[in-house]
């Protein structure tokens, strides 16, 4: 807003010493009042006070509070945002102090306010059944990310799981560790997924533990897999495009959102997505997502089975190998795709119709771009192995020194 209105003076109130990044342009004033806002008390004192007279001094068009707060006694009109009314949904999950706070003055404020701008259709309605704020004073405004959220590279994709993961696939969250956001529901769907499949994949969980953490540490406490459960803890503005967009897929089961912006940037990423069919998640992640019911982990671990992995992996000599062998793959691939929810599939870049191709369908359709970056044998080695494991056969040594004999280049393909 400040930058694309230079003609417009804005002037920030803070309640502590404030950040110069917080300062978008030469069209900002900041000013720090007196007193931090650190209890409901002070929170009413802040507003009934200090930004009252602040609001007299400087006299402003308009008075905007981003946290659905505002002053009862200022006569500056005011327009309000309003990201969630969840102490409506869990009262037990706010302190007394809070939920009385809220239960007092959330209507004020709202009835006090010129206009109420909401971050999604959910809270807009939340407000007009539970609070009877009327529906024409409401205006919803979808939340945006930094442009920073992007698709990682394949180089950023390597990186990343190397330092996190020791290179194995995994499974993201971010945000708080806190009952509504269901980290315990994941932890457990995660921990049958694992136990059921045999897969690989890790569960990293960023973000700090809030309050009310006893049915989280429980569950990570009785997951059976817990090794392969990361908490990371804070992770750093630079660091989490790149955790994102270098997942197998981003998990948010909340129990509650009034808007979910960690599931538009796992969409900037373009990585898979697994959200809950409630609140506004659906409204957020519309058909670019997996939708489960969050009070159902059999539901949760269906969908972590559900997403394909991300890469084909390409022999361009498969037509060298014996016709025997290449009957033995094309068999064993169709037998493969037919009965498993993973996709791990050797396959020949030569799509013509060769032996593959006849025996196993039409691949050509599977295949969207090549990334020419060469593996060695050590890395190739490990691919057959893994394919053993997941297509639950055996290759003879003969074989694997036949196909590693066999290959002049070797891609990694990646799907759109």
């Amino acid at each position: 807003m400040v930058q694309n209105h230079p003609e417009d003076e804005f002037i920030f109130f803070f309640d502590r010493a404030y950040k110069e990044e917080f300062i978008y342009g030469k069209n900002v004033t900041p000013v720090v009042l007196f007193p931090p806002t650190r209890h409901p008390i002070l929170i009413v004192t802040w507003f009934e006070f200090s930004v009252k007279r602040a609001l007299e001094k400087y006299q402003p068009d308009v008075f905007f509070s981003t946290d659905g707060f505002c002053s009862l006694r200022s006569d500056v009109r005011t327009v309000v945002l309003v990201h969630d009314i969840a102490y409506q949904h869990f009262p037990n999950q706010v302190s007394f102090f809070i939920k009385k706070f809220y239960q007092n003055f959330q209507h004020r404020y709202l009835q006090k306010a010129a206009q109420v701008i909401t971050v999604s259709h959910f809270v807009k309605n939340d407000l007009v059944d539970k609070i009877k704020i009327p529906a024409e004073k409401i205006h919803v405004a979808h939340n945006g990310c930094t442009s920073n959220f992007l698709p990682a590279s394949d180089f950023v994709k390597k990186e990343i799981k190397e330092k996190y993961t020791k290179g194995e696939p995994y499974f993201f969250y971010v945000g708080a560790v806190h009952p509504r956001k269901n980290v315990h529901g994941l932890i457990s769907a995660f921990d049958l997924f694992k136990e059921k499949t045999n897969a690989p994949h890790q569960l990293l969980i960023g973000g700090r533990f809030a309050w009310q953490t006893g049915e989280v540490k429980t569950a990570f406490d009785n997951a059976k897999y817990k090794n392969d459960i990361q908490f990371l803890g804070f992770v750093e503005e630079e660091e989490l495009p790149k955790l994102m967009g270098s997942a197998f897929a981003f998990v948010y089961v909340s129990f509650f959102e009034g808007f979910g912006l960690p599931l538009l940037e796992a969409m900037e990423c373009e990585v898979p997505l697994i959200t809950s069919n409630i609140s506004s998640m659906p409204e957020v992640a519309q058909d670019a997502a997996i939708l489960v019911n969050p009070y159902d982990v059999n539901d949760i671990i269906d969908a972590l089975e559900s997403i394909k992995f991300d890469k084909y992996i390409i022999l361009e000599d498969f037509h060298y190998l014996k016709e025997e062998t290449q009957k033995y793959f094309a068999v064993e691939l169709k037998a493969f795709h037919e009965n498993s929810k993973f996709t791990f599939v050797i396959i020949g870049v030569w799509l013509e119709q060769n032996r593959l191709t006849l025996l196993n369908g039409d691949l050509a359709g599977r295949v969207y771009s090549i990334n020419a970056d060469r593996w060695i044998d050590a890395d190739l080695t490990k691919v057959i192995s893994e394919g053993e494991k997941m297509l639950n056969i055996e290759f003879s040594d003969e074989t694997k020194i036949e196909i590693l004999n066999a290959l002049s280049l070797f891609y990694i393909c990646s799907l759109k």
